[in-house]
C-alpha cells in the first residue's frame, strides 16, 4: 500500500500509518494494518493514508 490509499469508515485498515479524513472538518490518527477503520464525527468517512508507519 502506498500514501494516498484510501480506506472506508468499517473496512479493515489495509496498512499501519497516519490516515487522514477526506474532506472538511477533518482530522488525523494513528490506524495499525486490520483494525477497523473507525467513524468521525458520528459519520462514516473517507481516510486516506498519508504516512507509513
Amino acid at each position: 500500500m502506498a500514501v494516498g490509499t484510501t480506506a472506508r469508515t468499517g473496512e479493515k485498515c489495509p496498512e499501519s500509518g497516519v490516515w487522514k479524513v477526506v474532506g472538511t472538518p477533518s482530522t488525523t490518527a494513528p490506524i495499525a494494518k486490520g483494525n477497523t477503520m473507525p467513524p468521525y464525527d458520528g459519520k462514516a468517512v473517507t481516510w486516506m493514508l498519508i504516512l507509513l508507519a
